[in-house]
């Protein structure tokens, strides 16, 4: 098999979980020295192993979570139409152009 990647650097975020995770060790498959970007260091931790564990190298950088918030108020506009919204996608499929129809 050919390592298309060797001799590269790549920094992956939100290592520590899910696409990132699957991201990274794609990367280290394909001979990609990993940066492991996440809040979980335990979790990147273990992902480092398996990545070194399989000839890789990769190195842990934990990322502090952010600071909470305080709360916002609701504003008039924009933000206040789209807050009736649950869920929006922006995958091609899904996407249109042009305004939300309106509600009835």
């Amino acid at each position: 098999m050919t390592r298309r990647l060797e001799g590269t650097v790549a920094l992956v975020t939100g290592a520590s979980s899910g696409i990132g995770h699957a991201t990274a060790l794609e990367l280290a498959r394909e001979g990609a020295a990993v940066a492991l970007v996440g809040r979980r260091e335990d979790r990147l931790t273990g992902l480092a192993a398996e990545i070194s564990e399989a000839g890789g190298k990769a190195l842990v950088v934990p990322a502090p979570s952010p600071p909470p918030r305080p709360p916002r108020k609701r504003s008039s506009g924009p933000s206040r139409a789209l807050a009736a919204w649950t869920s929006w996608s922006t995958t091609p499929a899904s996407c249109s152009s042009g305004p939300p129809p309106a509600r009835t």
